[in-house]
Formats: structure tokens, sequence, C-alpha cells
């Protein structure tokens, strides 16, 4: 037996319960006293409501009550803006705090009735009447109103040198602007809360969230509840992609009806109404790059315009990519944002950096193209070797690597440069490339491992599972260190009342949480090793460090004298323990912030286009990784599939379509908002580069849930024009712009 985990691929712990139906999720838990609330939203996008007629919903039997702005309970939070963990600059939307409309779909009242059926009725038979007013949700149209926000919610952008003179020097010079419209997150499983009131009045709330802690701390804000009267447990999610970062209105709706009804609730938004918060924000790109003749970059110019709300500034990291991702001596950036009668935009996977570098890498092969220089040579020319945007080192970058290995596997010598040069029947063959990074970082959190004498080991954080493989890695992570089999070993997480991790977001959890769960399982190793030395007789007693033993297989070796063991059982019974237990608290170094930490990504695709109708089918994408360490190789691909399968749909299909007159989002389900399915999906590779970094963090992980969609769209992008000769800069492309 080996206790060997780490870096070798290995199928999810919690996968039997979710295949066989055992895990629960917020919808799915049940309550005493249960009843159901339903969302009214409203049907226009800016104004006020005049009147709300609730009578008829009202006298229907089973029907509790009808939350309006008009009866609903007053809360100190409503006089003064709480902020959440993940909220941008400004004021927090309230929900039924006024008769103010500030978006099209914004919740104006919750039903709430004994059944969903009855609540669900009682909804549709709500009268409101508006006054409406002129609304603006074309970002075009606001391109003049654009401004830079006083405060960035990621880092500002630093221009350097004197783009205007580089680009006067330049020998070629590109300039066009790039367009990608709102995405929505468009999870399996919509958002809901599940509020159960016990008998004693005390409340666990069952959310949909990417952090159980910023639930609770929001809802504690408002309803002024400790933490011991109110919990917050979220074990399983299904999926979220950052629109669980925020904690959303039904949690304030659920919870509010509940203080109120001392009765347990459910809401659950409609998929029409997961449309209504939060969504990737449109952009506008202009990229100009200047360049000499042998591809050297003189300058970059990248101006961007976002949209966001009429009540918060949101901005994302969407332009600093060009500053750091080649080799530059004059970069100018600007990032302005534009309100918008919508809610807020959210954070949505590698926000800003998939847009940010969608705009980039199309720009560079635009250039590779204007310098008659092979797309991966052109990047090659322009190497960085350091951030030269913080004049700081890598602590690792071995995209070279994913370069060289990524062509090699993909057969990228194999193309003719020529576009509209490669075809298979009526087929136009393209191939394209582009380069992807996404920012590590390690946050501090907190970790509590608890050994039982019976050699198993819990170890628990309040961190999240949204698919990403967490419950695996951390287990994998703890029997490792530990030295125990992983099926002696359960990982808890989602729950309010364990040690304190940060949002699952930015790629980070690996990373975080995961050098909590080491130096956690290393405590304890110190604990078991100080009964050990203790122990009467022991040939363990002149061991001075950890660096003497080894712990594997459920016991602990001398490392001098392999035939002097004892299974940590016994060591716990040796020191009379029946239970050891420690909580860490794992904060990032000091030295990481001397250098610029980062995963990187090269990805090739190869589309095929029919000459005659427009379609195009991504055949074959290749994506070559560089992130440090992969802890468990099986769940980290399963990543980086999830994130091409998304960049395919980023750059052929996704968009969230307003109706102007309206304001509204018309798309607003998954039969018109058009995602991947498996026959959009061929031939998908995943490769990592070997890449070790001391740096980032204990266990040299960079994290993987962003990086896989960075670069993705752009690659596909680049292959329809090598394919058609035709360059499209306004995404999704569809068969109107290609035809």
């Amino acid at each position: 037996m080996s206790t060997e985990y780490i870096g070798k691929p290995t199928s999810r712990v919690d996968g039997r319960d979710k295949v066989t139906g055992k895990a629960q999720y917020a919808a799915e838990f049940e309550a005493l006293n249960l009843t159901y609330g339903v969302v009214v939203s409203s049907t226009i996008a800016k104004g006020r409501i005049k009147a709300m007629d609730i009578s008829a919903a009202l006298q229907l039997p089973g029907v509790l009550q009808i939350f309006t702005h008009d009866n609903r309970p007053g809360l100190a939070w409503f006089d003064k803006s709480y902020q959440d963990e993940d909220s941008p600059p400004g004021a927090p939307f309230r929900p039924l705090y006024d008769e103010k409309i500030l978006f099209s779909q914004q919740p104006i009242a919750l039903v709430v009735a004994s059944t969903f059926e009855l609540a669900r009725y009682a909804a549709s038979l709500v009268k409101v009447t508006y006054e409406t007013e002129p609304h603006v949700t074309d970002l075009n149209q606001l391109r003049q109103d654009a401004y830079t926000p006083s405060k960035y919610k990621s880092a500002e952008p630093t221009p350097r040198g004197d783009a205007e003179t580089g680009l006067a020097q330049a020998a070629i010079k590109i300039e066009a602007e790039y367009n990608h419209p709102s995405e929505h997150h468009n999870p399996m499983e919509m958002h809901a809360t599940t509020v159960a009131v016990a008998e004693d009045g005390t409340l666990t709330i069952y959310d949909k969230t990417q952090s159980v802690l910023n639930s609770q701390k929001y809802i504690s804000k408002i309803f002024g509840l400790s933490t011991k009267e109110a919990r917050v447990i979220s074990p399983f999610v299904g999926g979220a992609f950052g629109s669980g970062l925020r904690p959303q209105y039904q949690l304030f709706l659920a919870m509010m009806a509940a203080l109120q009804l001392k009765r347990s609730v459910k809401v659950v938004l409609t998929r029409q109404q997961m449309f209504s918060f939060g969504h990737r924000p449109a952009t506008i790109q202009k990229l100009v790059l200047g360049a000499q003749a042998n591809g050297a970059l003189e300058a970059v110019v990248h101006e961007a315009i976002a949209e966001t709300s009429q009540f918060e500034d949101y901005s994302e990291n969407l332009v600093n990519w060009s500053a750091m991702l080649y080799k530059c001596e004059n970069v100018q950036l600007t990032h302005k944002i534009a309100k918008m009668d919508v809610y807020t935009p959210l954070d949505m996977r590698a926000p800003g950096g998939v847009s940010g570098m969608f705009a980039l890498e199309c720009a560079m092969d635009e250039l590779a193209y204007a310098t008659k220089l092979d797309p991966l040579e052109l990047r090659l020319v322009n190497y960085a070797d350091k951030d030269y945007s913080e004049d700081k080192p890598f602590s690792s970058k071995e995209l070279r690597q994913c370069y060289q290995q990524g062509a090699e596997k993909f057969g990228w010598n194999k193309r003719n440069p020529k576009p509209r040069s490669m075809r298979e029947g009526k087929e136009l063959i393209g191939m394209g490339l582009a380069t992807g990074a996404w920012e590590v970082k390690q946050k501090e959190a907190s970790a509590k491992a608890t050994l039982s004498v019976d050699g198993t080991l819990q170890v628990s954080s309040a961190t999240a599972d949204i698919g990403t493989g967490t419950y695996t890695i951390m287990t994998q992570i703890a029997a490792e260190t530990l030295g125990l089999p992983m099926e002696q070993v359960t990982f808890k997480l989602g729950d309010s009342t364990l040690p304190e991790a940060p949002l699952q977001g930015g790629s980070w959890t690996a990373a975080t949480v995961g050098s909590a769960v080491k130096q956690a399982c290393e405590a304890l190793k110190e604990k078991i090793l100080a009964g050990l030395r203790s122990a009467k007789d022991s040939p363990f007693e002149p061991v001075q460090t950890l660096e003497d033993v080894v712990f594997t297989d459920g016991r602990v070796f001398l490392k001098n004298n392999s035939e002097q063991s004892v299974s940590i059982t016994e060591a716990m019974r040796l020191a009379g323990e029946n239970v050891l237990e420690v909580t860490i608290t794992a904060k990032p170094k000091k030295n990481q912030q001397e250098y610029a930490m980062f995963s990187h990504s090269a990805v090739f695709a190869e589309v095929r286009v029919d000459e005659d109708f427009g379609t195009v089918r991504v055949s074959r994408v290749v994506s070559a990784i560089a992130g440090g360490r992969v802890i468990n190789p099986k769940t980290a691909r399963s990543q980086v599939l999830g994130g091409i399968v998304w960049g395919i749909g980023m750059a052929l299909e996704e968009e969230s379509v307003i109706d102007q007159q309206y304001g509204r989002f018309i798309n607003h389900d998954l039969a018109e908002y058009h995602v991947p399915v498996s026959a959009d999906v061929h031939d998908l590779e995943v490769i990592f580069v070997e890449e070790h970094d001391d740096i980032v963090n204990p266990i040299g992980a960079k994290g993987l849930g962003e990086i896989g969609i960075v670069g993705a769209a752009a690659a596909i992008v680049n292959a329809v024009y090598h394919a058609t000769g035709k360059r499209i800069r306004n995404l999704p492309i569809t068969l109107d712009k290609l035809l």
C-alpha cells in the first residue's frame, strides 16, 4: 500500500453521492412547517411602481403573506448599505426597499404560500401598474458617457513608457475594435435558499453560495443575528462560475419571510430569474499595436469600455494583461465603465482575463499576418521573461514549454500560413493560436484536523466545492501529509461553523485551503511525534524533528531505520490520547510580493467551416497548461475541458440579447441562450506542462479553474480567420457575420 496521492488521477470522493442523489442541494432540504416563496419580477427596466394590487392573491386559502415595499419589515440595513465580501464600490441593491425600479426583472414582491404551486399561481394574480422612465441598456450609446471609476474593484491599470512615440516609430501598425456581449453564468442549479426554523427559533439556512461565511455575514448584518442564531450550510453546489460569490436576492427574501412568519421558507429562482442578477459585462475594446519589421512590439495601446449598473461601479482586470503578457516598453491602458439600467455585472469565470485577452490575442494574430510572421513565432519574439508591468521576476514560467508541447501535439507545423488555403471537400480548415494567463494568489485560510484513535481523520474548512473537486483534492492532501489511506480521511466543507476560509473563486482554493489542510496535518504529526518521544523505552526518543521520521501506510517509521515503526493508532494509545485536534491558520509568505505569480497556457484550435452554409465546427483543441503542481490530474483535466467548452461557447454561441425597447434580456432560458452541447464538442486534449514553484504556496499549486477558458475563444476566432480569410471582431461568430 502507498499513501502517495498528490499528483495521482483520483476519482471524486463525492461522486457516488452525486450520481445516486444522496447529495443534497439548497432547494432539496426539508424543514419543519415548510412554506414556499415565489418572486414577482418587474416588467420594466426603469421607473417606479404606481400601484400593486395583491388582494386577489391574498384571498386564496393557503397564501400566508405577500411581501412588497409597502409592507416589508423595517430594517436598520435599509438605512445604510452593507457591502458583502465581493461588493464593488457603491450601494448594493436592496430588495423591496422602495417603489423605484432599477432594472428589468427586479424583484418587487414575494408571495409565500403553503405549497409551491399555490405560491406560483398567486404570484400570477399580482397586478402592478408602473410609471416608466427612459432607460439605456445599449453600451454603444454610452461611449461618450463612460468614465474612469474612482476606485477599481481589481488592480488599476498602470501605463508605462511613451506609447505615442512608440507608435510613431513603428514600422507596422494595426488598429482594431473588438466587442463581446453580456453573458450569463447559467449553472445547472438555480439559486435557492431554504430557511429552516427550529422550535427554539434558531435558523439553519441552506443557500446556494460560493461562501457560506459571506452569506452568514450578510444576513447577520442585515437582520441583526448572531452566528449562533443563523447557521449557513451549503455542502453541494450545482455549478456557479462566480454567480454565487455574492449573496443573491433570494437569500434576503427567504430570510425576511421566515423571520416575519416564524415559519420555514424555501425560495427558488426560475431559470428566467437567473438572468436578473449579475453577468459578464459587455465590453468594447480598442487595440493599437505597433511593431518593428521583425515583429518586436514598439507600443501597445489597449482601451476598454465596459458596462456597470446605476448603483455600483463594477470593474474588472480587463486591460492589465496587455502590460504583462508580452515584452514591450511602451504601453498605454485605459479602462472606463458606463452606467446602464441593468443589475451590476458579476465576476464570471476568469473575469476580465477572458475578455481582455480575447481582444489582445486576436490583435496579436492580426499583427502576425501584417508582419508575415507565424503567430507562434511572433509570440516568441515578444516573450516576456519578467512581468514588465510591475518589474518583477516570475515565480515560475513554463510558457515556452506550453508553446512547444502544444504545437507538437497539435501539429502546428502542418499549417499552411495563407488564409483560406486548407480545405477538405467543402470544408475550409483553419488553425489558430492564443496565449493565456491567470494570476495566482494565496489567501489566508484556516483548517481543523481531528484524528481519532481508530485511525480516522476528519479535516474541515468553511470553503466550498462548486464542482471543482475541492472535496477530493483536500482529502488527497490530508491523506498524503499524514500518511493515511484515503478511505480513512474525510473532508468537510460548506458550513459556517467550520474554520474560516475565503470565497471559492479566483482559482485560489487549492492553494489557499490546501495549504491550511497541509499545515494542520503537519501539526498533527508534531503531536503524534511528541507523544512517541515521551513514551517509555521509545526508539523515537532521540528524534528531533519531523525530518527524521516518515508517515506512510498509517504508520510512523524512523527514516534511518525503516524496521522501527509504530502504527499511528498505537502511537496515540501510547500517549494516552483518544483524539488529537489542531486548528491552523495558513497565511501567504511575504516574499510572494517580490514575484509575479501566474499560470500560463497555449491554446491551439482547429475549425472546419462549411463553405456554403458558414457553419463552424471546432474539430480539435489542444490546451497546454503550466499551472504549477497538479494535485489531481483527473479533476484538473475536467476543469480545463470545461473551460475549453466554454471558450467554444464564447466564440461561437453565447450572447445575452437585450431588447433595447424594453431593456430586458429576451433569451432568458436554455432554449434560446445557446451553450455548447455534445454535438459541438469534438477532440479536446489537455497537456499539463511540468512546472515546479516553491514560492506560490507550500503545496506548489497554482490553480486551474480559470486558466482553461482564457485564450480558448481567441484561438477559435483566429482559426476562423485562417479558414475563411474573414476577420470577425464582434462575438459570437454567428452565421450572419460569416456569410
